[in-house]
């Protein structure tokens, strides 16, 4: 994995700051990082929060166990294989940043009340992760930040904080080294395929910081196959990150008016946006669907706007489109329940809802900033039950549920809701699952179950409902 060389390679200490869905998988990468003849290139060192998630994954990490429920079986390989190999453990404690070569920021960067009036970015965990950094890493330690910020946080938060503590040290500031190379890690089947075999962008504050974080990248990603892209500020490589998951927002709210229409005239969107991604120049447009979740998409969009405002003190860049598609995409599990609204006769108070699918994407356990979430809450405050289902999750932190990992019978529901493309769920045969006798409402919220499927159903005389069909 990553670049080979045959020359000897001397082992550096590497440090990934923050342990979760993306730090861990980078930790995992790095150590399987290894030259032409086997040798791993670096010793990784994994640190979270004492805290109780934190201790979770540092204990799985250590046990060669990947902290996180996935169906990719290289990055739980890889991570047995470099715990074993003795390149890989995990730990606590901050002073290991001391011994540090190079330390990858993963940490969390949040916004305040997305839905709010006035957003804005919360950056005392953030702040807090690089001065720690700044009391232990030694001279010239290359520091890459991986988390997604607003555009300036290298220079205007990460280089001010980390000089500041250099100086109390007795060390000169210019020997603070601060690159940016932004995750793209897709948790899924191709987890750790995301990371190695990937293109991947980055900068650097000064143009030897950007020199080490190439020479870094090179060892860890296949750059014969995916060539690394440099650009010329830190500025640039931040407003990257934000700009590509800002035109994935928009796209998807773009799609959901187009959905309302399809279900209205009677026709299948989805069958027509294949039509039109067979053109390559749209090969990449969205669908609309149950909702947008996970750590990026609900609130990247929004951190060009508040860095111009909070960042720059700059007037006149609303980025009006961007904040929009924040609007609509936080709306769109209500349409889903709005639909189940209307085909009970305007009220869910009673009702039992099956909600098949709670994390924010297919074949992953992640459920932070869950569509699912909104559509429960609501669910449950208009008096409907709602029973959660979910083949990668066991217990449900945001809403303090316990999840089915098995099938229910579902005889005993009002209507199952498919929110979450598992590819468990595209195997479900109906015809053992589901009784002809009555007729239960299958709402496939998600393009989730595919054609076949829904001719089962109907064949079993069942009411189907979908977001983007007629």
């Amino acid at each position: 994995m990553g670049k080979t060389s045959d020359s000897v390679a001397v082992q550096q200490t590497v440090v990934v700051q923050g342990l979760g869905f993306v730090g861990a998988a980078m930790a995992v990468a790095v150590a399987n990082a290894v030259d032409a003849r086997g040798a791993p290139y670096f010793d990784v060192i994994g640190i979270d929060l004492n805290n109780t998630a934190g201790n979770k994954r540092v204990d799985s990490i250590n046990s060669g166990v990947f902290p996180f429920e996935t169906v990719d079986v290289s990055i739980t390989e890889g991570t047995e294989d470099a715990v074993k190999r003795g390149n890989l453990s995990a730990t606590t404690d901050d002073s290991v940043i001391g011994k540090a070569d190079v330390v990858l920021v993963s940490v969390n960067l949040d916004i305040t009340s997305i839905e709010g009036a006035a957003p804005s970015v919360n950056f005392a965990p953030f702040k807090g992760a690089i001065h720690t950094l700044g009391k232990w890493i030694k001279k010239n330690t290359l520091v890459i930040v991986e988390t997604t910020v607003p555009p300036g946080t290298c220079i205007n938060v990460v280089k001010p904080i980390l000089n500041k503590h250099f100086a109390e040290r007795g060390i000169a500031p210019d020997s603070v080294l601060v690159a940016h190379s932004y995750e793209r890690v897709m948790p899924g089947a191709e987890y750790l395929d995301s990371i190695i075999n990937f293109w991947r962008v980055y900068s650097g504050i000064t143009q030897t910081a950007a020199d080490r974080c190439e020479d870094f990248l090179s060892r860890v990603i296949n750059v014969e196959e995916y060539p690394l892209t440099r650009l010329q500020t830190t500025y640039a490589s931040e407003t990257a990150k934000v700009l590509e998951n800002s035109y994935r927002a928009v796209n998807i709210a773009f799609m959901e008016e187009w959905g309302r229409f399809a279900e209205e005239v009677g026709f299948d969107l989805f069958e027509v946006i294949d039509a039109i991604r067979k053109r390559p120049t749209h090969s990449n447009m969205r669908q609309p669907g149950f909702g947008v979740g996970g750590y990026c998409l609900t609130k990247d969009p929004l951190f060009a706007k508040l860095a111009a405002k909070e960042m720059f003190h700059l007037d006149g860049h609303e980025f009006p489109f961007s904040s929009q598609a924040i609007k609509i995409n936080q709306a769109m599990p209500l349409v889903t329940l709005n639909k189940l609204k209307k085909y009970f006769n305007g009220s869910i108070s009673g009702k039992r809802i099956l909600l098949m699918g709670i994390s924010y994407r297919q074949d992953v356990g992640d459920t932070r900033y869950s569509p699912a979430e909104k559509f429960t809450v609501q669910a449950l405050k208009e008096g409907a039950a709602v029973s959660p289902h979910d083949p990668f999750v066991k217990y449900w932190d945001e809403m303090q549920m316990c999840v089915s990992k098995d099938l229910p019978e579902p005889d005993s529901f009002d209507a199952i809701v498919f929110a979450v493309p598992h590819h468990d769920y595209r195997r479900i045969d109906f015809n053992h699952w589901l009784s002809t006798d009555g007729n239960c409402l299958v709402f496939d919220a998600n393009n989730v179950l595919t054609a076949s499927q829904r001719s089962t159903l109907r064949g079993m005389g069942h009411t189907l409902l979908s977001i983007g069909r007629g």
